[in-house]
């Protein structure tokens, strides 16, 4: 296990913003597009309960907040008109035998779906209790032998440790019914404890601590809330109607802290055209006092009193009303209180029959994130439309609340693509502190062009959140964090368009490989940027010489921290990293490097000693192509200058106005004259007129 701590405080820096004469000359090119189009499920019956059949476009009239909605695309969808022998020869869509990471789309995006019925099962394992698995498989089971038809096509989706896909849509009875099977109830892994504690109403338990699950209950609910959206963003692509049968033994939220994922979810499923239907795994239940078996039981008497029956029914209650929530904000149904789980197939057959889609741009161009209400209504009367009544509008940035914007965060982080809207660059380095432990320099640079500020009094400001993580590799478990708000104000926003913005922080590592990626947004529109890259940080008991990275800068800077809390701070001064390599001809670079462990002079013999006399030579070589065209003089350093940490530093500092503009190649040479031992280290840089 590696042990790492994350280096507290930030450094915000102005630094010259370098623009190449080709990037200069690139030109700009915007394409938008409004391509959102809102699609609504119509099932309509007649006063018998029979589906009707060959409606047109023009029967319909669509309102959304009241105003009527132009209909742009309109098809009807019909389960029974697909031959038998079409149904039996397909077998596309069978999924191989392992269950897969939900990584990649449940379904295909052609049209092999049309006229079908898209069924999927999801289990979630981490919730529900052995019985109760065993009753939804065996319910799931007995559909596919005695329910199911020739147009379904069923997958199986479970949540347990990971999120993962059983099966992709197939037809396959015997498939089917192999992987419902593997559901055994050792499979589930989400037993409802009671709390513990030794008062009046509470468990009796020998454990004298109350655990105050409700920070639990928030992560565990939004990973599952995460997951519904995971399956619904999965089907995007599929315009039909797709129905999910969810299968759980409720789903507790506490107060408003779930709501945005809850907002997600539903989100999600409305743009997929995806139908939740809930199943309640419990089943018809009797509140008995002092709770059901699995919980240990109550001391005293108030159990047994009204108010502990009535918060009994209150908390079964609770646990039901995410469920209602997700299926009827997604044309769904809620399937609770009762033993027949087969109800719930029979309602999506029904539901997914006969059915119109009818599409429609939304004329209200704001992007509010507001609920907007559907109205779908038939110029012939006497007819029952079933269909969902509302959506949320997307939702732009400025009208995101906190929650929305920090989950943003969070899930640009764990996104596998990068966001480009905003350039960002990262550079970082490595710095022994005591046996094997080091001090990882973090530097992001955001050019100033691209933050927008607002005018304030006398100020211009801005704000810029940080998020970023190191992951160790191969294996990408997460090891730090570090989540940062920057307030810029200056007296002009001119000065800074001309400029970098850089954010310097920390990570404490030990030796190994890792990943890094931060991810930065400006706060007035909500673009965003990321930046991610492999950093490995050497096991020095191996290396001959022992050195750390190599720090190029322009700038030092006045600092009160102390030496042993960052290694770039020397004699009050901070070494800036500069992060692009480009300079001027009128500053001076600036090289800080260490040497670690150097061989110790004792009577003229390498060999250890206490008197922490050493002899390390350094200097510094610029070529341009192989020329060599500038050489600064050998620096000798005979003592170990950084004795807490054993290091030899060198800080070297070169004026630029001895080179002419142009690319280099930097050569730092370092050599432990008392061992013999050499390195070459070379970095590139530019310097500008």
């Amino acid at each position: 296990m590696r042990a790492c701590t994350k280096k507290s405080g930030l450094t915000l820096l102005l630094l010259a913003y370098f623009v190449t004469a080709a990037q200069a000359q690139q030109q700009s090119y915007t394409f938008k597009s409004n391509a959102e189009l809102v699609l609504v499920n119509v099932g309509v019956r007649d006063k018998s309960g029979r589906f009707v059949r060959n409606l047109k476009a023009e029967d319909f009239t669509l309102l959304e907040d009241g105003k009527q909605q132009q209909i742009a695309s309109f098809d009807m969808e019909n389960v029974d008109a697909l031959p038998l022998n079409e149904v039996s020869a397909d077998t596309t869509h069978s999924s191989p035998e392992t269950p897969t990471n939900v990584g990649k789309p449940l379904a295909n995006s052609d049209n092999s779906y049309r006229d079908r019925r898209l069924m999927i099962f999801f289990f979630d394992l981490a919730d529900m209790e052995p019985e109760e698995i065993a009753r939804a498989a065996t319910a799931a089971i007995s559909y596919v032998d005695k329910q199911m038809l020739p147009a379904d096509l069923v997958s199986i989706v479970s949540l347990g440790s990971s999120l993962q896909i059983n099966q992709a849509f197939t037809v396959d009875h015997a498939r089917l019914k192999q992987v419902l099977a593997s559901f055994s109830p050792g499979s589930g892994q989400g037993y409802q404890s009671g709390s513990t504690g030794s008062t009046e109403g509470t468990s009796d338990t020998a454990n004298p601590f109350t655990v105050d699950d409700t920070e639990y209950n928030i992560f565990n609910t939004d990973r599952r809330l995460e997951a519904l959206r995971s399956i619904a963003q999965s089907l995007e692509k599929v315009e039909q109607k797709k129905s999910l049968i969810y299968f759980s033994s409720g789903m507790e939220r506490t107060g408003v802290e779930n709501q945005s994922e809850l907002r997600a979810a539903i989100n999600a499923a409305v743009r997929a055209n995806l139908a939740i239907y809930s199943m309640d795994t419990r089943g018809l239940q009797a509140i008995v006092p002092g709770g059901e078996a699995q919980n240990a039981s109550l001391r005293g008497t108030s159990p047994y009193s009204g108010q502990a029956t009535l918060n009994a029914f209150d908390s079964n209650f609770s646990s039901q009303e995410t469920l209602v929530t997700l299926a009827e904000d997604t044309g769904g149904r809620a399937f609770l209180d009762s033993n027949d789980f087969g109800q719930v197939f029979r309602g999506v057959q029904e539901d997914t029959s006969i059915y119109y889609i009818l599409g429609y741009r939304s004329t209200n161009p704001a992007r509010d994130g507001k609920y907007r209400h559907i109205t779908v209504r038939l110029k012939a009367p006497n007819y029952k439309l079933e269909y969902r009544r509302g959506y949320y509008a997307p939702a732009d940035f400025r009208h995101s609340n906190q929650e929305d914007r920090e989950l943003q965060l969070q899930q640009e982080l764990a996104s596998e693509l990068p966001s480009t809207d905003m350039p960002v660059y990262l550079s970082a380095g490595y710095f022994r502190m005591s046996g094997d432990k080091f001090f990882v320099p973090v530097s992001i640079v955001v050019p100033g062009s691209e933050i927008p500020f607002v005018s304030k009094s006398d100020e211009d400001r801005a704000t810029l959140d940080i998020i970023g993580m190191v992951q160790d590799l191969p294996g990408r478990r997460p090891v730090d964090q570090i989540r940062d708000t920057v307030k810029l104000s200056v007296n002009t926003s001119a000065q800074v368009r001309q400029k970098n913005v850089q954010y310097n922080n920390a990570f404490f590592l030990t030796p190994g490989h890792y990943h890094l990626k931060f991810v930065v947004r400006e706060n007035q529109t909500g673009r965003m940027g990321s930046f991610e890259t492999d950093i490995a940080i050497p096991e020095l008991k191996t290396q001959p010489l022992k050195l750390s990275s190599v720090v190029l800068s322009s700038q030092l800077q006045p600092s009160k921290k102390k030496k042993y809390d960052d290694p770039l701070v020397r004699d009050g001064s901070e070494i800036v990293p500069s992060v692009t390599h480009v300079f001027t001809a009128a500053q001076h670079l600036y090289l800080y490097y260490e040497v670690y462990d150097a061989t110790e002079v004792s009577g003229g013999k390498a060999k250890r000693s206490a008197t922490n006399d050493v002899r390390v030579l350094s200097n510094v070589l610029f070529f341009q192509g192989t020329a060599k065209v500038f050489e600064t003089p050998i620096v000798e350093v005979k003592t170990v200058n950084q004795a807490d940490r054993n290091a030899t530093v060198f800080q070297l500092d070169v004026p630029l106005n001895q080179l002419k503009p142009g690319f280099y190649t930097c050569q730092v040479t370092v050599i432990d004259d008392v061992a013999g031992k050499f390195l070459f280290p070379r970095l590139a840089l530019l310097v500008r007129e």
